[in-house]
């Protein structure tokens, strides 16, 4: 009963991890506030249904935020963890990336993490506490080729997380969750860019020594243990849910 009377306000909340975030965070009995600019949020919503509020929100735009959370804070009177999950993903080198591109990925990723925290600050400082946990990448700490855009933004997330947990501790707490491959709408989209989708999902496969790729409902049961009670001496760290993604150095048989 921990989350009852709390308010969860999650970016990107209709799809994937944000929608498993949403669904679990709901079952925890807590209020839950879905932001996307995605109409299956309000679907998500109506599935829920009381104390689950969507508002349709780009979360890169200051004065849609600001609106979105003042909509919650007046609907069910606090906002207590905000979950920045929004993400896009965009395949590109340094030099391939279009100015466009770079500034899409950017304020998207990042942008609507720093206005999101920026203005649910302020409304926790008023309740004494919160959390905010910043949704990351495994490739904040590896990364493939030609994501150039999309490793800069999930990195600098962790600088973010460390600069709200330093600034506004000890009465906000922050944290970076960072996914290895997880079964997304966006990584599926993802796939089928390449000319032999289900080769490619089964190096996704591979890359993890759990020999699986994750699911979003395990992202958020590891989002949900640290916004309670029990993940109370967490702060300004990032955690990998990730199955083990990158931390074997492939070599020959010999070295087995």
């Amino acid at each position: 009963m921990f989350f009852k009377h709390k308010t969860v306000v999650v970016t990107g909340g209709a799809k994937g991890i944000g929608a498993a975030c949403s669904r679990l965070f709901h079952r925890e009995n807590a209020q839950v506030v879905i932001l996307d600019t995605d109409t299956q949020g309000a679907q998500l919503a109506a599935e829920l249904g009381d104390r689950a509020l969507f508002v349709a929100c780009d979360v890169s735009n200051e004065i849609q935020v600001i609106q979105a959370l003042k909509h919650a804070a007046d609907t069910f009177g606090r906002v207590d963890i905000l979950i920045n999950n929004a993400g896009i993903q965009r395949y590109s080198t340094v030099t391939d990336t279009t100015e466009a591109e770079w500034d899409l990925v950017m304020n998207v990723n990042l942008k609507s993490a720093f206005l999101c925290a920026k203005h649910a600050i302020p409304l926790m400082q008023q309740q004494g506490a919160g959390v905010i946990v910043n949704v990351s990448s495994v490739q904040a700490f590896i990364s493939q080729k030609n994501v150039a855009p999309y490793v800069t933004s999930k990195t600098a997330l962790l600088g973010l997380t460390r600069s709200i947990a330093v600034d506004y501790g000890p009465q906000i707490r922050c944290v970076a969750v960072c996914p290895g491959t997880i079964d997304t709408p966006m990584l599926r989209d993802a796939i089928q860019l390449s000319p032999d989708p289900e080769a490619v999902y089964q190096e996704c496969v591979d890359m993890h020594l759990v020999k699986r790729i994750g699911t979003p409902e395990e992202v958020a049961a590891l989002i949900l243990f640290l916004s309670g009670e029990h993940g109370g001496f967490c702060t300004g760290q990032s955690f990998r849910v990730d199955g083990g993604l990158g931390i074997t150095i492939a070599g020959s048989k010999r070295s087995e």
